[in-house]
């Protein structure tokens, strides 16, 4: 390797803000703001507001959007509400 063309890595907390939870880990990232952490050493604390403790994909807790609202958007757009009930009908008088 090259000397002195990579960038310092060294120890950094990184604090979750929307759980909380704070956790140290090797890091490229700088920040003037520090934070002492449980070892006693002062570290500097780099906040984030999505972390492995809060994204959606890794807590298994899934945030679904109101995908009825666009059902029925996508129906009215292209009339669906009344093929359907025209067709059932007709289904109904043949039976």
């Amino acid at each position: 390797m090259k000397k002195d063309i990579h960038p310092d890595y060294h120890p950094v907390v990184f604090k979750d803000t929307s759980t909380g939870d704070s956790f140290l880990i090797q890091s490229t990232a700088t920040s003037k703001a520090t934070i002492e952490w449980e070892d006693g050493n002062t570290y500097p604390l780099v906040s984030v507001e999505i972390s492995s403790k809060s994204h959606p994909y890794y807590t298994g807790k899934m945030k679904f959007v109101d995908s009825a609202g666009r059902v029925e958007k996508f129906q009215k757009k292209y009339n669906w509400d009344k093929r359907n009930a025209e067709a059932e009908d007709a289904k109904k008088e043949d039976a």
